[in-house]
C-alpha cells in the first residue's frame, strides 16, 4: 500500500537516493522507538526523481503507524530542505529580489548567507547557537510537511518549497536582506581603507619607527623608537581627520593614531597576529609593518609586570 510519493526538484535528481536513504533512517529510528517492525515500511525510487514510501502489510497499520512514519518522514524531509535545497532556495530569493540590480554581485551575497548561517561564530555565541538555530529552521519545516502530508499523498518539494513553506522563506529573505546590508558595508568600509592607504602612501614619514603592542583584547599600546609610551597628535590633515572620526570605530582608533605619527616602520608586537584589526594595519601601511610574535623587549607586557625597559630597542 502507497502512503505518499515525493518528488524532487528537476535539478536534483542525482539525490533521489540520497534523500530515499535519509528517509529510511529517520523512519527506522522512529519505528524502532514506537516499538513497530522496521519492515512495516519500505522507500522504493520509481524513478531518477521520484521517491515511493510504501506500507508493507501485514506489519504496518494505518490507524496505529501511519502517525509515526508521516512524522519520521518530515523530520527526514526538513533535514534535506534545509540542508541540501536552501543554498538553492536562496539564490533563487537573491536572484529575484535583485534581478533589476546589476551591481549586486549573487554569489558572493549567497557567500555571506552562507556564513551568516553557517559560519563558525555569530555574535560571539559560537557553533552551539549556530546548530541550535538550524535545528529550529529544520523543526519549522518538519512541522509544515507533516500538516501538508496529513493531507496529501503526492509531495512536490518544488512547489513545497515555492509556495507552502511561507515562514521559511520569509526567514531566508530576512536573511538575505541582512547579508546584502553587510555586503555593503564591507564594500564601503574596504573602499575606505583603500583612501587611507592611498593617504598614507602620500605622506612623508614623521618618525623612523614606532612600537604597538598588543597586550590582548582591544588593549593597544602606543611607545616611541625608545619603547617609551606617547600620545599622538591629531592628524594635521583636515580631510583625514575627518574621515578618521567619522568612519573609524573604536577598535580601529590605533589606526588613526598610526596615520597621525606616519611611522617609517611599524613593529607590531602581539600575541594574535590574525586579528582583523593588526591585518587592516598591514593592508594600509604595506611594507612598512612587522610582526613581532615574541622579542626581549616586549614579552614583559605579555608576562604579567607589564614592565618595558626604556633602553630596549627593536629595529
Amino acid at each position: 500500500m502507497e502512503l505518499f510519493t515525493v518528488t524532487l526538484p528537476s535539478n536534483m535528481e542525482q539525490s533521489a537516493a540520497q534523500l530515499a536513504a535519509l528517509m529510511a533512517e529517520y523512519t527506522t529510528n522512529d519505528l524502532h522507538i514506537a516499538h513497530i517492525e522496521e519492515d512495516a515500511i519500505q522507500y522504493t525510487l520509481l524513478s531518477d526523481k521520484e521517491i515511493s514510501c510504501q506500507a508493507i502489510l501485514p506489519y504496518f497499520q494505518l490507524a496505529d503507524h501511519s502517525q509515526s512514519v508521516l512524522q519520521a518522514a518530515s523530520k527526514a524531509l526538513a533535514e534535506f530542505i534545509v540542508t541540501d535545497m536552501e543554498p538553492l532556495i536562496l539564490a533563487a530569493i537573491i536572484r529575484r529580489k535583485y534581478r533589476n540590480n546589476h551591481a549586486i554581485d549573487a554569489p558572493v551575497i549567497e557567500k555571506y548567507c552562507h556564513e551568516l548561517l553557517h559560519g563558525t561564530e555569530w555574535d560571539g555565541l559560537g557553533t552551539r547557537f549556530l546548530d541550535a538555530d538550524r535545528q529550529r529552521r529544520k523543526t519549522k519545516v518538519a512541522e509544515e510537511i507533516d500538516r501538508y502530508l496529513q493531507e496529501n499523498s503526492v509531495l512536490h518539494l518544488d512547489g513545497l518549497t515555492s509556495f507552502r513553506l511561507l515562514p521559511y522563506r520569509t526567514e531566508l529573505a530576512e536573511i538575505v536582506d541582512y547579508a546584502l546590508d553587510e555586503y555593503v558595508l564591507d564594500k564601503q568600509y574596504q573602499e575606505f581603507i583603500s583612501l587611507l592607504k592611498y593617504f598614507v602612501g602620500l605622506q612623508e614619514s614623521k618618525v623612523p619607527i614606532v612600537h604597538l603592542v598588543h597586550k590582548g583584547s582591544h588593549d593597544f599600546v602606543l611607545f616611541n623608537e625608545k619603547f617609551q609610551p606617547f600620545e599622538p597628535k591629531p592628524h594635521s590633515d583636515k580631510l583625514v581627520a575627518e574621515m578618521l572620526e567619522t568612519e573609524m570605530n573604536i577598535e580601529d582608533m590605533v589606526i588613526s593614531s598610526l596615520i597621525a605619527v606616519s611611522p617609517k616602520h611599524i613593529m607590531i608586537h602581539t600575541r594574535q597576529d590574525d586579528m582583523q584589526v593588526i591585518r587592516t594595519i598591514e593592508t594600509i601601511f604595506d611594507n612598512r609593518v612587522s610582526i613581532c610574535t615574541q622579542c626581549p623587549a616586549c614579552s614583559p607586557c605579555f608576562e604579567g609586570n607589564g614592565t618595558i625597559q626604556p633602553d630596549s630597542r627593536i629595529y
